[in-house]
């Protein structure tokens, strides 16, 4: 395309979002490219989940975010996000993945994109900025145990219905396994969650403990004979009905499953970014760009980053974060080429 975008967006979460409102109130040419759905990384959140946050830390505008109860629904959040796009009209093209990018010899960068349907179309684009705000889902982590290919394993929990009366196994000790076990086991799954100790004492969290009003239904469930526990040190085999495992004490057990759920986490695409020079560095969790703590930008002028793949990680951050540095992206484009 022969436009010179200002800035190019890549990914519709909550930084994106926010990113693309605040280009439009700047005034500045721009674009929001998502291989997904608007929203992607909320869709993909169990069905009917109640958000840890509460509404001033997730809406896009104050008080527009109006849930039934204290905190929004999965589908709360998702309907304020996307009609937050329609009613502002913001310029988005969904279902289009970026898979090439790299410097211009003249101005800017070139972006190569194809239609995640119809993987021969292909578009190019040119921008004078980019914001990766791709988000921290891409890639779930696995356990790298003989058997974990098996089509009953999966590493992400959607909803328990297919489950019902069926064996489940949930692996994992933060709040996305809890939740998962909780809503298994209080839909009729026999479900048994296999944890580290150090998660499942865990009560810091800052430290990435799981949430009170998580842990609390989850010690009934298990106080009533519905959920079991069992502190693992690793697992050592998934099979076709059973997964072996390794307790803390050193104990083989084997435990019967028709389903198991390997949630220890995920972490974001970064290939883009390393290929255009970007340095990365170990996070707290995970390995993070290496970025400006007030601008945002990285060591490759014109390459900004924002949201959960970064070290500000929470949704309120991820929304907050661009409303500050857009603004310093545009004064440096007018400074610059006039814009």
């Amino acid at each position: 395309m022969d436009e010179i975008l200002d800035l190019l967006i890549i990914g519709a979460g909550p930084a994106g979002l926010s990113a693309a409102d605040a280009a439009a109130r700047e005034g500045l040419s721009y674009l929001v490219i998502e291989k997904g759905t608007i929203a992607n990384t909320i869709r993909q959140y169990p069905v009917g989940r109640t958000l840890f946050s509460t509404p001033n830390e997730l809406e896009m505008r104050e008080g527009a975010l109006q849930p039934i109860r204290e905190k929004p629904t999965r589908e709360e959040l998702l309907s304020h996000y996307i009609h937050f796009v329609l009613d502002n009209d913001l310029r988005i093209n969904t279902g289009e993945e970026v898979f090439d990018v790299e410097r211009s010899d003249a101005e800017g960068f070139v972006l190569r994109t194809r239609s995640v349907r119809a993987r021969d179309h292909e578009k190019t684009y040119r921008a004078r900025t980019i914001l990766f705000a791709i988000g921290a889902m891409e890639h779930p982590r696995w356990l790298n145990v003989p058997g974990e290919d098996l089509p009953k394993v999966h590493h992400r929990f959607v909803e328990p219905y297919a489950y019902i009366r069926k064996d489940a196994l949930v692996v994992g000790g933060g709040n996305s396994a809890a939740e998962a076990a909780l809503f298994l086991s209080e839909e009729g799954v026999r479900t048994t969650m296999a944890i580290w100790r150090d998660d499942w004492e865990n009560r810091d969290p800052k430290a990435g403990a799981m949430k009170h009003w998580v842990r609390s239904p989850l010690e009934r469930e298990i106080a009533e004979g519905r959920l079991r526990v069992i502190l693992y040190k690793h697992i050592d085999e998934v099979t076709a009905r059973e997964v072996t495992l390794t307790t803390e004490t050193g104990e083989k057990r084997t435990i019967p499953n028709d389903v198991v759920f390997v949630l220890v986490g995920s972490d974001a695409d970064l290939t883009l970014l390393k290929k255009l020079g970007v340095q990365t560095a170990p996070g707290k969790l995970t390995e993070v760009p290496v970025y400006d703590s007030e601008t945002f930008e990285t060591n490759v002028p014109g390459i900004y980053v924002a949201g959960h793949f970064t070290n500000a990680r929470h949704i309120k951050a991820a929304i907050d974060v661009p409303r500050k540095i857009v603004p310093l992206i545009a004064q440096s484009l007018r400074t610059t080429v006039g814009v």
